[in-house]
Formats: C-alpha cells, structure tokens, sequence
C-alpha cells in the first residue's frame, strides 16, 4: 500500500484549510499558494472531497471551499478513502477481497491483522489531530529561534 500523491496533497490541503479558516470559505488559489501545489491539480483533489462532503464548494467572485462539517467530525480515513479508494495492503483483503486461496492461504490472517490495524489507526485519527500536531510544531520552531 502507497498513498499517492493525490492524497498526500489532499491530506496537505485539508489540514491547511482548517488550520487557517476552519468555518470561513478559502480560495482554492490561497491553499495552493501555501502549499506549493497546482492550484489545477487540488481543483480535480477537491472534487473528490466535495464528493464525499468533506469540503463544501461556494461558487462566485468570493467562491471557494470549507470544510463540509467540524475538523474534529472528519477523519483520516475519510479524506484517504475519498481520494484513494480503500488502503487494503493486499489485494485479499478488504470488502471487495475475492482470493481462491483463501481457505488454504497461510497469510492471510497476517494480511487481515495489517489491514485492520491501518483502517484502526486512520479512523481514530482526524484532520483536528492533524492540525493540532501543525500548530504544536510550529509552536517548537517559534520557541527554538
């Protein structure tokens, strides 16, 4: 399993997004900026997002995106699953697994642990998380200077 660029930069923009203006509309432009992103690129990421009501798009001269529900409400998960499909670290594993060795096969239990253990860990994890671990690191560069 690989996450691809898509949804490292995806995870990137988010954490961006509510960690500047959590409940005010951002211009996607202002997120590329930041993070060094083609604004083109996070414009096809974020219709992903919209998609699964992570962000929510305002059109308009004062148009861009927020978040489609509180950072707190959203996980890891979520936004990875939106933007990769499901993070199966085998192909025999998962809801859409089909293996003809399944009843034979002497890993697969080993596959099924490693799966639930990464599905586990991202789910318990939100995009608050995420910010509040950017805010932290910040706070020890500004403290080091």
């Amino acid at each position: 399993m690989r996450i691809s660029t898509r949804g490292r930069y995806g995870l990137r923009a988010l954490v961006d997004l509510a960690l500047n203006n959590p409940t005010e509309v951002t211009a996607l432009r202002s997120i590329a900026e930041n993070q060094q992103i083609s604004e083109a690129y996070l414009e096809q990421v974020f219709a992903n997002l919209r998609k699964a009501g992570l962000v929510i798009a305002i059109r308009g001269a004062q148009g861009g995106y927020k978040l489609g529900r509180p950072a707190d409400r959203i996980t890891v998960a979520e936004i990875l699953n939106s933007l990769e499909g499901p993070l199966n670290p085998a192909h025999c594993v998962g809801l859409d697994a089909q293996c003809d060795r399944e009843n034979i096969c002497l890993t697969r239990p080993f596959w099924e642990d490693l799966n639930r253990l990464i599905n586990d860990f991202l789910e318990n994890i939100t995009l608050q998380d995420l910010v509040d671990r950017a805010n932290q690191a910040a706070s020890n560069v500004k403290n080091h200077r």
